[in-house]
């Protein structure tokens, strides 16, 4: 992305806007710059989405074609669940397989209002495995019974394609798009993030020990059970503030 389109587009965009939708886009971008730091990115191949609040049915998503560490409040695009462009100040369009995925969570369920989508290494690895996430640690522990899979059916263009997301994920907050990424949400992007930084962790940590050779221990399911149970408590109580504030300290620090 050059200057001359931060240029162009900053300043009418923050004049236009309401503060709740700049206070989202801050939030976003900060999400973005995250991933990228994380190393969570496919280059710009992958998609994280955000209601703007207080308003119809739109959402904030990237623009096609720039890196997650480029994004900026100003250069996200705002769509309706119609994928017609509301706001695109980079004019770059977003990417259709983007809108289709996220699209279809944000119609069927108005009280999720983050989806995060990646390609990472780790996630494919385990998204190509027929048994899928193990519970060989506290982190896919999370995930026990919590957890839902959609078969690979192609890149996703197809609009039909929608309704079997939607069935799969159900009313989780977790996916598995079998050969192809990991996919989190949540009533809020903090909430969303917490969930994607556990899902990763897992899957780098199932790598990790299948490398080893030897055999794998799997947790009992009634103490994969308990473990999860705080987690779910950790949810309800909002605890993964705490894991974004932290995370955005660190971003602020350049401390990544």
């Amino acid at each position: 992305m050059t200057d001359a389109v931060v240029l162009k587009s900053a300043a009418p965009l923050r004049s236009r806007i309401t503060d709740e939708e700049w206070q989202a886009r801050v939030k976003l971008a900060h999400c973005y710059q995250l991933a990228a730091k994380l190393r969570w990115t496919d280059h710009i191949y992958t998609h994280f989405s955000l209601r703007v609040p207080g308003e119809k049915p739109h959402f904030l998503i990237n623009a096609y074609g720039q890196t997650f560490d480029e994004i900026t409040p100003e250069t996200l695009v705002k769509i309706d669940l119609d994928g017609e462009i509301i706001d695109d100040p980079t004019g770059l369009g977003i990417n259709p397989a983007g809108y289709v995925i996220h699209s279809a969570i944000h119609r069927a369920r108005p009280e999720t209002h983050a989806v995060l989508h990646t390609h990472t290494a780790a996630g494919i690895g385990v998204a190509a495995q027929k048994k899928g996430l193990l519970m060989i640690s506290q982190h896919s522990m999370r995930f026990f019974q919590r957890l839902a899979y959609h078969d690979y059916e192609g890149i996703a263009l197809d609009l039909d394609e929608q309704q079997r997301i939607v069935a799969d994920l159900g009313d989780l907050n977790a996916l598995i798009l079998r050969n192809h990424g990991l996919l989190t949400c949540g009533n809020n992007l903090e909430e969303a993030f917490y969930n994607l930084y556990y899902l990763e962790r897992a899957c780098v940590a199932q790598l990790a020990a299948q490398t080893g050779g030897s055999e794998l221990t799997i947790v009992p399911d009634d103490v994969a059970e308990k473990a999860a149970q705080v987690f779910d408590n950790g949810i309800k109580n909002k605890k993964y503030l705490l894991h974004w504030d932290a995370y955005i300290r660190q971003l602020q620090r350049n401390a990544l």
